[in-house]
């Protein structure tokens, strides 16, 4: 969870752009696969990554 945030707050605005249309990497496929499959595991990892995701890309104009 930890490395999603970071990932976040510490990228430039620019970086995130650029990298939205990228198809993700082999690591991410398998833990959306592991949240689909956890579903209480999920619920955890979104509560704790929303919030400064959300606001990161809003402060980068990626949310209208």
């Amino acid at each position: 969870m930890g490395m999603v945030i970071q990932k976040y707050e510490s990228s430039s605005c620019e970086d995130l752009k650029a990298k939205k249309g990228e198809p993700p990497a082999e690591i991410v496929g398998a833990a959306v696969a592991f949240l689909r499959d956890h579903p209480s595991v999920k619920v955890k990892f979104i509560n704790k990554v929303a919030a400064p995701v959300a606001n990161k890309m809003f402060d980068c104009g990626m949310i209208p």
